[in-house]
């Protein structure tokens, strides 16, 4: 039997552990996958760019119609008592531990109906665990990625609790002994299972479009500034398989991975075949506003 280990987490208004956490069998999350969620870093015992996540949670939920059931304000208090418990609970001081804040609302619990009820108080769960970064290796070297096509639905945009798409995307590339599936709709590249996807040609840095079909990753904007600030051409668009297959480099950005590169595609080298130029411009930029976020 699997047993939870007994971490702190939040749920619908009381702080308890993992093990003892319950929520109904009716609860349209379960049911559905009717809910939405975010994922927070924080180095340091500092939130990173939470505004950005608090306010990609806002646009979820307005396109569920949910109203969100916390304030920003109250949403950080949660989520900065949980740091420092679960810091406790592994012996160190919060400031000395990296952590990944967990964030889901669902809509809350009614009997099954495909119709969204209005007289419901959402659900609301908060957990956190240490952030497990890539390794040293990965960064020096880069990580393998296979493409697929992209059989999820087309409202990508809202990061739903509803992740069996993704769920299939990523069992592609672990059955293949790869991090990541790049994958491409009607020709032109989307996302990965589980990151955004970046192409660097002539030293340009290229990102899909933020519409329906890509979940707009809160790298996105700190991509885009690190290049400003670093003199680097960037360019949102939609990018053809062929682009990517030829890339000068290729990059994966998420919460977890932050910047990393991709050095090998369907078996194939991307470039030289190293981590690029590019990429060490955007890690030592992506470095600087970790340092930054760490500062009280």
């Amino acid at each position: 039997m699997n047993t939870l280990p007994p971490l702190p987490c939040y749920l619908n208004g009381a702080f308890t552990l993992l093990p003892d956490a319950r929520i109904s069998v009716m609860d349209r999350g379960f049911i559905f996958g009717d809910g939405v969620y975010e994922v927070v870093p924080a180095y340091g015992g500092q939130m990173f760019r939470f505004a950005q996540h608090m306010a990609r949670l806002d646009r979820s939920l307005g396109e569920l119609r949910i109203a969100n059931p916390l304030t920003h304000a109250q949403w950080a208090e949660v989520a900065q008592q949980l740091m420092v418990t679960f810091a406790a609970s592994q012996g160190v001081d919060v400031h000395d531990l990296d952590q990944l804040i967990y964030i889901q609302v669902t809509r809350g619990v009614a009997m099954r109906d495909h119709v969204m009820p209005t007289d419901i108080t959402p659900t609301v769960f908060v957990m956190t665990n240490t952030m497990k970064l890539p390794t040293e290796a990965q960064r020096g070297q880069g990580v393998a990625c296979v493409t697929a096509d992209d059989f999820r639905w087309e409202k990508a945009h809202i990061k739903s609790t509803s992740l069996l798409g993704a769920v299939f995307a990523r069992q592609i590339s672990f059955d293949a002994g790869a991090l990541e599936t790049v994958m491409f709709r009607d020709g032109f590249l989307s996302e990965a299972a589980a990151s955004n996807v970046w192409v660097v040609k002539g030293g340009k840095v290229l990102g899909t479009p933020k519409d329906n079909l890509v979940l707009e990753g809160i790298r996105y904007g700190l991509i885009e500034e690190i290049c400003r600030a670093r003199g680097i051409p960037f360019e949102l668009r939609r990018i053809s398989r062929e682009e990517v297959m030829h890339a000068d480099e290729l990059l994966l950005s998420s919460a977890t991975k932050e910047v990393l590169p991709v050095t090998l595609l369907d078996g194939q080298a991307v470039g030289s075949g190293r981590p690029g130029p590019v990429y060490a411009h955007l890690i030592a930029g992506y470095g600087e506003a970790k340092a930054q976020s760490r500062q009280p």
